[in-house]
């Protein structure tokens, strides 16, 4: 991850540049709506197979919500990091869809 951590440090007050999150809503914005509604399609399943692998084997008392808020306090500039590159990545997405 520390190869992009100047792709992260942008001003996101900055009128050019802007936060990887308000990049991937100014063009979830102008894009097809089909377009988008398909990629967040994908974020819930792959938030889904992911809650899934988690919650594998735990009992019936395990509480995925505590687990995630304790795990985020616990690792909060990591969660932010891979935040902003799942952002980047979820624009690219919606972006090369465009093209096609």
């Amino acid at each position: 991850m520390s190869t992009f951590k100047d792709w992260f440090t942008e001003d996101e007050d900055d009128i050019f540049m802007g936060s990887p999150k308000s990049k991937f809503f100014d063009v979830s914005r102008e894009a097809s709506k089909d377009i988008v509604e398909e990629e967040i399609d994908k974020i819930v399943e792959k938030l889904a197979v992911l809650e899934m692998i988690i919650s594998k084997d735990k009992g019936e008392d395990f509480d995925i919500n505590q687990y995630i808020k304790d795990y985020t306090l616990d690792n909060m500039s990591e969660v932010k990091a891979m935040k902003k590159g799942l952002y980047v990545e979820f624009t690219g997405e919606i972006i090369c869809r465009l093209d096609s």
